[in-house]
């Protein structure tokens, strides 16, 4: 079934929409959940919270893509778990290895006030990911929006770990640079 033609379930409140979009889109859901979490139980929950996410936002919101939504609404139910569940007991795993990583390019705090700087800084680093090689902007996504290890973007894209480790350390310092000629480091 087409996308659109999910959407419009949701918008009729029909409850294939649930069962249509878990045809669909489970596996990429369970997916984005399991890189996060790593746990089987938890990954499950999630996707389902995913969909709970997608009945309740679908109306009002009308995605232009099914697939991003969904991919956000589970990557955010993930982060929140993980948060939770490192609130509770500090642990290991590619989540904090991934934030380590990136620690020194990401603003600490939250301030209301800069909203609009948030909403600046999404729009550069989304124009700094354009303005890369499609293959390191896979890579550099893979690693840092679906949290996927090393060994699996290397599996993937048929490069040794060492390669994609190269090729994200690269992109980092690029980013880097891009940061600090706007003023954002």
């Amino acid at each position: 079934m087409e996308d659109r033609e999910i959407i419009k379930l949701y918008l009729e409140r029909s409850e294939n929409a649930i069962a249509e979009t878990n045809k669909k889109y489970r596996k990429y859901c369970y997916s984005i959940a399991y890189n996060i979490l790593h746990d089987t139980e938890d990954s499950e929950e999630t996707v389902n919270d995913a969909y709970l996410g997608a009945w309740n936002s679908i109306p009002p919101n009308v995605p232009d893509v099914l697939q991003t939504f969904l991919g956000r609404i589970t990557r955010n139910i993930s982060l929140k778990k993980i948060r939770a569940r490192n609130a509770q007991k500090r642990g290991s795993g590619e989540f904090l290895l991934v934030l380590d990583e990136m620690s020194e390019l990401i603003p600490s705090g939250h301030d209301t006030e800069k909203d609009t700087e948030a909403k600046e800084f999404a729009q550069l680093i989304n124009t700094f990911l354009r303005s890369l090689p499609e293959t390191e902007r896979k890579v550099f996504v893979c690693r840092y929006w679906y949290f996927d290890s090393i060994a699996d973007i290397s599996k993937q894209f048929g490069f040794t770990k060492s390669k994609v480790k190269s090729m994200l350390f690269r992109t980092r310092q690029k980013l880097f640079i891009k940061l600090e000629t706007e003023d954002y480091l």
